[in-house]
């Protein structure tokens, strides 16, 4: 049985969003709201109650009356970027500087945790390839690397300040 939330157009960034997100996926729900709980975070909170919001679904749906809330695990937990907010603050010399204001779609799915029976694990068969012979390739030639060639220099080059004095003397 799988549940999900959504919770959309939250005043945290993405990006702040996502390292709150990273902590609780794959955890139990019980382990995740405890954690959530003692973490001090801006994200923390709307990411707690996206996880409350979502067991409750799945505990107060139609066919499963029957679910355990301590069984349950996030599957899935990810962050998408919203719409962004663009302000402007005043700076010296009549310029300003652009602020973006960033929000965040959070999507949460809880569900039981999924086994794989024993049985079904075992009977699976295991396909072999055969490995073919490799070709054993020859280590390329070295080749001795190209100089750079000489730089240009002239003698005769006379600078400005040799000619004035030359005119000088004249």
């Amino acid at each position: 049985m799988e549940s999900h939330c959504v919770a959309k157009y939250l005043r945290v960034t993405p990006r702040k969003m996502r390292l709150v997100a990273n902590l609780v996926r794959g955890k139990s729900v019980n382990a995740a709201i405890g954690l959530l709980k003692f973490t001090s975070r801006s994200a923390a909170l709307p990411t707690l109650k996206a996880i409350q919001s979502a067991v409750a679904n799945i505990v107060n749906g139609e066919e499963a009356r029957n679910v355990n809330p301590d069984e349950l695990v996030v599957k899935k937990i990810f962050v998408d970027e919203g719409p962004t907010y663009r302000r402007f603050l005043p700076r010296a010399m009549g310029r300003a500087t652009p602020i973006r204001k960033r929000m965040s779609h959070l999507t949460v799915l809880v569900g039981t945790p999924d086994e794989i029976p024993q049985d079904e694990a075992e009977a699976a068969p295991v396909e072999t390839v055969a490995a073919e012979p490799e070709k054993i390739a020859k280590p390329a030639k070295k080749t001795p690397a190209k100089k750079a060639p000489a730089p240009k220099t002239s003698g005769s080059k006379a600078t400005a300040k040799t000619k004035t004095k030359s005119k000088k003397s004249e």
